[in-house]
């Protein structure tokens, strides 16, 4: 199996897929109450099957992926159902890719585990009272030739962000992807 973690694994995997998108996250769908009515901004929103999800829900999105192939699918459904949703294509790997990219009510990240300089970016991106929205492999996860231990979320990833958030809800799951953790935190008034 190829490693899942590059580009040229998504940009294949999307010229590929079939021409409908996948459901929205079923952690997202069900902790919905959690987000902040306003803006959000989806992380590596790959085709966009959250980012559509918020749009539907009457938030405005704006989806970050690497993958060209990507944005150009999500903006293309986006438009078949009539939604507004800006898209930018970064590169994550690149350590500041996130670094004046705006103010945002709530940060998704979904099966992406940003590093912990990543996450000082986000910091500054989410408004106070927003909601960081983090679900993911969780490090019980079992490690083959598409993940690696380094694409797992691990426990100690959020240490630095007990200052600025408060976690209100974390909860693991397993299913037939394997081990699925959610982190919600909220940020504290600055």
């Amino acid at each position: 199996m190829e490693y899942m973690g590059n580009k040229e694994y998504w940009d294949d995997k999307f010229e590929n897929r079939s021409d409908k998108p996948l459901s929205a996250e079923k952690s997202i769908i069900e902790n919905i109450g959690y987000f902040k009515k306003g803006s959000v901004l989806d992380i590596a929103c790959g085709d966009g099957r959250n980012t559509l999800f918020f749009l539907g829900e009457g938030f405005q999105v704006t989806g970050i992926d690497f993958s060209n192939k990507a944005l150009e699918r999500l903006n293309r459904f986006a438009k078949r159902n009539n939604y507004l949703v800006h898209t930018k294509q970064i590169d994550l790997s690149v350590i500041n890719s996130l670094k004046n990219i705006g103010t945002f009510d709530n940060v998704l990240v979904n099966h992406y585990r940003l590093s912990k300089n990543q996450l000082e970016y986000v910091r500054e991106c989410i408004a106070d009272d927003g909601i960081l929205f983090v679900c993911g492999f969780g490090w019980k996860h079992k490690v083959d030739t598409k993940i690696r231990k380094d694409d797992l979320i691990q426990q100690t990833d959020f240490e630095d962000l007990n200052k600025s958030f408060k976690l209100i809800k974390y909860s693991e799951s397993q299913d037939d992807r394997g081990f699925i953790v959610t982190y919600i935190f909220k940020k504290i008034k600055s």
